[in-house]
């Protein structure tokens, strides 16, 4: 199989670029906005809003007026056509679930995969962006080893992936990485604002060391 990638939707090159996917999960998205003021001011441009955290859908919105258009705001764990209409009419510019489910949306889908099966499957069928989770227990060696016999699918490894990590998946071939509790921590449920900016320079950085 020969690397022959489709060009990128630019909210998906954009996403690639960024290298770096916030995840946002909470009991309530109500501290989202001060959250996101944070990540954005340290470098992050693309975040990913949880339809599992209370008032989801409003904080996208809100986020979507907040952020400047620079800044990719979608939403994860998508599983019915109903959410992902809720999700874009929301303003979310992309869409994730943790499954590879049927999703109908006029916005890129990034469907979730674990064998490679299903990451050459969902490849096929068009996504332009593929999340491998629970990545965490994985590894990079796993992701390298996929993409000898599957070069041209572009991987979005999520799910128990620490700050120190990042480069080495980066390394190992994925087009990106989603990062949720180890880069938020409580920051979102009244934890340090401080240290959350700390964490994401941290994280910024560490894609510009992988690339670099």
């Amino acid at each position: 199989m020969t690397d022959q990638r489709a060009p990128l939707d630019p909210v998906s090159a954009s996403i690639a670029d960024a290298g770096l996917v916030a995840i946002l999960r909470a009991p309530t998205a109500a501290s989202f906005a001060a959250v996101a003021d944070v990540l954005v001011a340290a470098g992050v441009t693309a975040l990913e809003i949880t339809l599992t955290s209370q008032g989801a859908l409003e904080a996208i919105a809100g986020l979507c007026r907040q952020l400047p258009d620079t800044v990719r705001v979608g939403a994860g764990t998508v599983l019915t056509d109903d959410d992902a209409k809720a999700a874009v009419d929301a303003g979310a510019s992309f869409l994730v679930s943790p499954a590879s489910v049927p999703i109908t949306a006029g916005v890129p889908f990034y469907p979730g995969t674990f064998s490679p099966t299903e990451v050459l499957t969902a490849h096929r069928a068009g996504a332009p962006l593929i999340k491998l989770f629970p990545a965490g227990g994985l590894g990079p060696g796993y992701l390298k080893d996929l993409r000898g016999p599957l070069p041209g699918v572009r991987i979005l490894p999520t799910g128990g992936i620490g700050l120190d990590d990042i480069a080495k998946w980066l390394e190992a071939g994925a087009v990106a990485v989603g990062v949720g509790g180890p880069l938020i921590g409580d920051a979102a449920t009244g934890g340090s604002l401080t240290a959350l900016a700390a964490r994401a320079r941290h994280a910024v950085d560490a894609v510009k060391y992988a690339r670099s």
